[in-house]
């Protein structure tokens, strides 16, 4: 669900961004999240769990995690999984997907940002779950998303800078 949101704001630069070095920033997110994408259906996959967050007993947990922090539970309706970490609302994805040229640039780094610094949640929140980070795949891949969201935050927060 994460790495999928973070794929459609990318999608947007084609037709809404103006500014070639951002979208050769946004190709290169789209093509890593998908990869990690791939990577973590396959790791479920390998692992007989349910590729879907609408089925199983990750369902019925999502559903009693109200007071984790970080979690945006909001109102949770059976048809309606919460934000996860970073995720941008349905009203900022509706802004970005209105907006064109610088506007939508601002907004696409400011949102990309967002969505990347949930995903360092993530990957701590794994960390701090006793045994998570025992298997040693499972280890070097959020080590891997960790430093790789964490290198394009910086780029996304230099070209922020830029346009002021």
């Amino acid at each position: 669900m994460h790495h999928s949101q973070a794929v459609e704001m990318t999608d947007l630069l084609r037709t809404r961004g103006r500014n070639s070095k951002l979208q050769e920033l946004g190709k290169r997110i789209s093509i890593s999240q998908t990869d990690e994408m791939k990577y973590m259906k396959q790791w479920l996959e390998d692992r007989g769990q349910p590729l879907s967050m609408n089925s199983g007993p990750m369902v019925h947990d999502m559903k009693n995690m109200g007071s984790m922090p970080g979690m945006n539970m909001g109102a949770m309706h059976m048809d309606a999984m919460p934000l996860m970490p970073g995720m941008l609302t349905p009203e900022q994805m509706q802004a970005l997907t209105k907006a064109t040229g610088p506007a939508f640039d601002r907004l696409f780094l400011t949102g990309m940002i967002q969505h990347h610094t949930g995903a360092l949640v993530m990957v701590q929140d794994l960390f701090d779950t006793p045994g998570a980070g025992q298997d040693a795949v499972l280890f070097d891949f959020a080590t891997d998303v960790d430093n790789t969201q964490r290198a394009e935050i910086r780029i996304m927060q230099g070209m922020l800078k830029e346009k002021k």
